[in-house]
């Protein structure tokens, strides 16, 4: 029941992140530049107090690096622009099939084989954001907003592969997080001439970095103790449908047929790939 319990909370607050930062972008009650900067701070703040209440087991030195640093800045900040253009339900469906597609893309570039079952879930994948992208009569996707969440989607999957191995993620987390802080200098410009926060947006920022992020990504990682890796990979299927269920809910966006369809070849086929690539491993121990 505790598993069950941790992995619904944490796939809610990855989804959370969606629906926070697009109500608070799409009424303007903040802008993407500060809303980003306000995330980062929270959730380091957060992990920090983590930290300290529970200390996390695994190695002391763990301290994340400054290259993980950087793609947690890219992410975030392309994740927060990228909603300015993009309804909840939409982001997140681009978000997740951007980070599964680009950890097997580097995967393949590294030399690692690739099953056929593999190749046409890529492809099924692929063909969901082609359907994503093509004109409907209910609505069309921001081409702007679609390759600033493909970023965002690309550096989370870099991100996650270089904490692949990882002692100890929560405490690599938390300095992952300070060390995108830095980064946000970058903003400035941004956040000179576009700035506009209100408490509301403020909060809505505060609740992303601090629950959504900071808070889900812990207790994600204790979910992670009673999951198997294709378990945790194939329960993140969830993470773009509760977001769209979250966007309909609480910023009254349509579910339109585009979308409906786009997310069943994009979800099919990365669900393909993960039980292609689960059964052609199995094979390959047995057959040793």
């Amino acid at each position: 029941m505790r598993s069950y319990l941790t992995t619904l909370i944490a796939l809610i607050a990855f989804a959370g992140n969606s629906v926070l930062c697009r109500l608070a972008l799409g009424d303007q009650q903040i802008d993407a530049a500060s809303f980003t900067a306000v995330r980062l701070l929270a959730g380091a703040i957060t992990l920090v107090l983590l930290l300290v209440i529970k200390p996390a087991s695994g190695a002391k030195q763990s301290k994340g690096s400054w290259w993980s640093g950087v793609m947690l800045f890219s992410y975030a900040a392309c994740f927060s622009f990228a909603y300015l253009y993009l309804d909840t339900g939409i982001g997140a469906l681009i978000l997740f099939a951007a980070v599964q597609l680009s950890m097997v893309g580097i995967s393949i570039v590294k030399g690692v084989r690739l099953f056929w079952g593999e190749g046409l879930g890529i492809a099924f994948a692929f063909a969901g954001l082609v359907v994503l992208l093509a004109p409907s009569e209910q609505a069309s996707v921001s081409l702007v907003g679609f390759v600033l969440m493909l970023v965002a989607g690309c550096a989370w999957g870099v991100y996650t592969l270089n904490g692949r191995g990882s002692l100890s993620p929560s405490r690599d987390t938390c300095f992952n997080f300070w060390r995108s802080l830095p980064f946000l200098v970058v903003l400035l410009p941004w956040i000179a001439m576009q700035a506009n926060m209100t408490v509301y947006g403020v909060l809505l920022a505060l609740s992303s970095g601090a629950l959504a992020s900071g808070l889900g990504y812990w207790v994600w990682y204790i979910a992670l103790g009673s999951l198997s890796a294709s378990q945790a990979a194939v329960l993140q299927l969830l993470v773009p449908l509760i977001a769209a269920a979250g966007g309909w809910l609480f910023a009254s966006e349509p579910l339109g047929l585009n979308f409906i369809l786009s997310a069943g070849l994009v979800l099919g086929g990365i669900l393909l790939t993960i039980y292609s690539r689960q059964k052609g491993l199995k094979a390959t121990l047995q057959g040793s």
